[in-house]
């Protein structure tokens, strides 16, 4: 199991921990003020806490080593994390825009508006100290995972704000129809997020490229190489989770005996993992004067 394992966990729980803190925050700030904009913000964080179960459950299992039936580990099970929580954001979108359609037909004042804010402002702290924190941990262990949590996290802060105006505005102006409309555009928000996440996970599972600057540092890596003589096709990129892996195909010369081949094949994999510290690198070794070598560049060949 990785050595991170346990640290990565740490940070789920604490997603854990928030989410129950602002459910029960938002939940009584709703309970003072009537507010459906309020509640729908404690819903959103309802699917926050099912989110950071979730991505406790994928992140044990991504740890797992790889086995005999898993021969290249289990990191994309982090996309069925985000994938998931996309889902749930996706369902309690509809949920509010339900509510909040309700009470634009049938609006109701608001009550305890000072008491209620200041409750939510609470809970926007929570959610937006929290984001920091996994966002940061979630770019140095390279977890997909806790990236997505983190970048809910605060969509959350930014439509908790909104809730907060709109329901600042309702209290000054007395238009009880803004309440139900800004419900309506926090629909409209985390419906965005939601997709996104669904397209992130898709492209993991599909095993997209990996994104252009990280491409470009491995073809960077290649092309020092390719100053000294040798030559490359067919390079290859996918990301699972928090792994990352590469394949490309080195030409050298014939004439190499098959230890100078593997040497300069190490050294380049060294390279390639020295900007990518988690990358798998397999290489094929294949001599540049062979015109066969020329024709196994496609996945089919």
């Amino acid at each position: 199991m990785s050595s991170t394992t346990p640290n990565l966990k740490a940070y789920a729980w604490l997603s854990i921990a928030a989410a129950l803190a602002t459910i029960g925050l938002k939940a009584w700030a709703w309970w003072l003020t009537g507010s459906v904009g309020l509640l729908s913000d404690a819903l959103e964080s309802l699917v926050n806490l099912a989110g950071a179960l979730m991505a406790l459950w994928m992140l044990h299992v991504a740890a797992q080593p790889a086995d005999d039936c898993h021969a290249y580990g289990h990191g994309k099970a982090e996309y069925f994390s985000s994938g998931f929580e996309g889902l749930l954001i996706l369902a309690a979108a509809l949920g509010i825009a339900w509510t909040a359609i309700e009470r634009l037909l049938a609006p109701q004042p608001l009550e305890a508006v000072g008491i209620g804010l200041a409750v939510s402002v609470a809970a926007a702290i929570v959610n937006f100290l929290t984001a920091r924190v996994l966002l940061a941990a979630g770019r140095a262990h390279q977890s997909i995972t806790l990236e997505a949590d983190a970048h809910h996290l605060l969509t959350d802060v930014w439509t908790s704000a909104g809730v907060i105006v709109g329901v600042a505005a309702v209290s000054l102006t007395g238009w009880l129809w803004l309440d139900p409309i800004l419900a309506l555009l926090v629909a409209a928000n985390i419906v965005w997020t939601g997709v996104a996440l669904l397209r992130r996970s898709a492209a993991g599972l599909m095993d997209a490229a990996l994104p252009p600057e990280q491409q470009q540092a491995v073809e960077t890596v290649l092309a020092g190489y390719a100053r000294q003589g040798l030559a490359f096709h067919a390079l290859r990129s996918r990301q699972a989770g928090a792994r990352v892996f590469i394949s490309v195909h080195v030409l050298v010369p014939g004439s190499w005996t098959v230890q100078q081949g593997h040497d300069w094949l190490e050294r380049i994999e060294a390279d390639i993992r020295g900007v990518l510290p988690r990358a798998h690198v397999l290489t094929h070794l294949e001599p540049i004067e062979d015109p066969v070598s020329q024709e196994d560049q496609h996945l089919d060949r």
